[in-house]
């Protein structure tokens, strides 16, 4: 039987309404009736170190779909409630199901390999699908998922004695939340291939992490300082059109300088004459502050999204990757 279409979203008034059960979406500053162009995201089981569970995946799923598509939204926090920003995966729900008779765990006998979508992968697309740029504020212990989910993030800023641990190696499993694409990515082979193979836990700022962290803080307090810092300056100066575009063109682009140089010239030559493009030019000459207002996938440059479409599957909330405009 086909499924049902999904109701269209509607974004809302408040996202500190939404009924979310383990997440906390709040306005910056909180006290706003209504949303604003910075968003609060808080991981918010602080008594379980923010273990992630499929309730969290929900949550973050649908604040995600719905920031998407918000042109008053401009940029994302990510941190997480209390001591640890995520301890990973809850260890005692298990992976894949409940533990049978003999206290092993089970995979359910209804899903096949084939049809099996890793949760922490589906955050990492939502995070990494989504328009507007997320800055993680890691102000705590970030193992496992907890790690892995902040890599799509534009920008990552950590306490720089934070535990962070690639720890798959030690629990008998592989890295999840598409991070074997995009850890070797951020901080080369080498680095990703001592982290996931001793499986170790250092602190952030460990030169084992290179780059990773954009910066790391003296205390778990300045680090969510810091990133509201960060996202302000990107709020109030920057085109979502803009960074969505080069994000994409980093992580999608051709595999030779020629190819670079023939898919960013058509992409910069759609966008000449934008919106966004002409707010950018006049706010500098009449000297002030820039206001864009521009949005994807409505305003992006004729020819996005310029990659083969892979399809992962229609599952129920499940992310979908951006029609082309061609």
């Amino acid at each position: 039987m086909p499924r049902a279409p999904h109701p269209p979203l509607k974004v809302p008034e408040s996202y500190s309404a939404l009924p979310f059960q383990q997440i906390k979406v709040s306005h910056v500053p909180e006290s706003s009736p209504t949303a604003t162009p910075v968003i609060l995201i808080t991981l918010n089981r602080p008594a379980k170190h923010n273990a992630f569970t499929e309730v969290m995946r929900e949550d973050l799923e649908r604040v995600y779909e719905l920031i998407d598509i918000d042109p008053r939204v401009k940029v994302v926090v990510l941190t997480g409630a209390g001591r640890s920003f995520c301890a990973g995966a809850d260890l005692e729900i298990g992976f894949l199901g409940a533990k049978d008779e003999t206290g092993q765990i089970r995979r359910p006998k209804t899903e096949r390999d084939v049809d099996h979508r890793d949760g922490g992968g589906r955050i990492s697309l939502a995070i990494h699908h989504c328009s507007k740029p997320t800055v993680a504020a890691i102000q705590g212990a970030a193992v496992g998922v907890g790690i892995t989910m902040c890599l799509p993030a534009c920008i990552r800023v950590a306490y720089s004695k934070a535990k962070v641990g690639f720890v798959f190696s030690r629990r008998g499993i592989i890295m999840e939340a598409c991070s074997h694409y995009f850890l070797p990515r951020l901080i080369g082979h080498s680095r990703a291939l001592h982290l996931t193979t001793t499986g170790g836990v250092y602190p952030a700022e460990h030169p084992l992490f290179g780059t990773l962290f954009s910066e790391t803080c003296p205390t778990p307090e300045a680090t969510l300082t810091r990133a509201f810092e960060i996202a302000d300056e990107v709020a109030k100066n920057t085109s979502t059109v803009s960074t969505k575009m080069m994000r994409e063109l980093m992580y999608r682009g051709p595999d030779s300088a020629e190819g670079a140089h023939l898919l960013d010239s058509k992409i910069i030559h759609g966008m000449f004459g934008s919106k966004d493009n002409v707010e950018g030019v006049e706010s500098f000459l009449q000297k002030r502050q820039v206001n864009f207002s521009g949005q994807v996938p409505q305003d992006a440059p004729d020819g996005y999204p310029w990659w083969q479409q892979v399809d992962i599957g229609d599952k129920p909330g499940e992310m979908q990757p951006p029609k082309s405009k061609l």
